[in-house]
């Protein structure tokens, strides 16, 4: 079920691409399905590299972790280096060529799941003490999110910090801990906001964004918009109006609303369930895991694709400030594709180990 439940995420991520992307796509290169041909061919990659995550026994992982937090920290950094590192929309995100490339950040999430996962099975108990469990390894996660945030990325930056929280309380840190470090780094957060124009725009069109409808509110208007259209049932597969240059992003960050548009408020409400039940499945088999690491590894891989799920619908639905993060499966975008199927490819990998005696999943 697990399986069946991302694949008709992928399935749906495919057609909803085709649909959304098509009128920009012919254009700019007189080809509707442009983005469609790129993403079937990362979907190739992202297959590939899901059978050899599969197929490698995770506790492997255990000892490259640390090689591997390491590795995510120089990209993030090699991207602010020129001529090394991409520009595109007023971020530094990306790595690699003109024909390929690849967002370290997105690396950097699977890499911080594994680093946490194998330290925090080593600390065992350990975790509930404040020195040497939540405070050493948010420092290592902080370390990761400093650069995403200052590409600028604050919706990866958040999803990383998201996730460590998560891992740490499935772990079994002390919610007064947690609380205490969340309080701590409250006032980073306003510092790093409040001393952005471009990220003080964003909040408060969050708080507001029929104030400035056709400045900073217009991604909220226009994704309200498209999903107030769609009803109950939607316009119909292919027949969205905001596709057609009122909605931005709308193939990548905004896909949702052109599916809401699309599909109606039933198509809508059953992506969401899609994503409930791979987090319910996920979960029992990280519950069946053979040993702590396992079950941390799989947990933060459940949590990293359910939490991004929820934040990007959360901007679709502007119950959540507009951060630039993609549905994971669904939206355009191949290294969040790749990471995104290496992550459930590992959580399926720690239930290929588990005790025979364990309940089926």
């Amino acid at each position: 079920m697990l399986l069946a439940t991302v694949a008709a995420l992928i399935a749906i991520g495919l057609i909803m691409i085709y649909s959304a992307s098509s009128a920009t796509a012919y254009a700019t290169y007189r080809d509707t399905a442009y983005f469609l041909k790129r993403q079937m061919v990362w979907l190739l990659v992202a297959l590939v590299c899901g059978y050899f995550a599969y197929r490698v026994d995770y506790r492997k992982l255990r000892a490259v972790a640390p090689l591997g937090i390491f590795a995510a920290f120089i990209a993030l950094v090699a991207v602010f280096v020129p001529h090394v590192g991409q520009a595109a929309g007023g971020s530094r995100r990306w790595l690699g060529g003109e024909f390929i490339s690849f967002e370290p950040s997105e690396f950097a999430k699977l890499a911080l799941v594994a680093f946490l996962a194998a330290k925090l099975a080593t600390l065992g108990e350990g975790v509930r003490s404040l020195v040497r469990g939540a405070v050493p390894l948010l420092l290592v996660t902080c370390a990761l999110a400093v650069p995403v945030l200052l590409e600028p990325d604050m919706g990866t930056a958040s999803l990383l910090v998201f996730t460590a929280f998560g891992m740490l309380f499935c772990a079994g840190a002390r919610f007064e801990h947690l609380a205490l470090c969340a309080f701590s780094l409250l006032p980073v957060v306003l510092l790093a906001i409040g001393s952005s124009a471009y990220k003080r725009a964003r909040i408060f069109a969050f708080l507001d964004p029929w104030k400035d409808p056709q400045n900073t509110g217009f991604h909220i208007v226009q994704s309200l918009l498209a999903l107030g259209s769609g009803g109950w049932l939607g316009v119909g597969l292919g027949a969205s109006r905001a596709k057609f240059f009122y909605l931005p992003e709308q193939y990548t960050d905004f896909i949702f609303a052109i599916l809401g548009e699309e599909l109606g408020l039933l198509g809508a409400l059953g992506v969401i369930a899609l994503f409930i039940v791979f987090a319910f499945r996920a979960v029992r088999i990280a519950l069946a895991a053979p040993d702590r690491f396992g079950l941390l590894l799989a947990l933060g891989c459940t949590l990293l694709i359910s939490i991004q799920a929820f934040v990007n619908i959360g901007v679709v639905t502007s119950s959540w400030p507009v951060t630039g993060v993609p549905l994971p499966f669904v939206s355009f975008g191949g290294t969040s594709l790749v990471v995104s199927l290496v992550a459930v490819a590992l959580v399926v990998n720690v239930g290929r180990h588990r005790p025979a005696s364990a309940a089926p999943y």
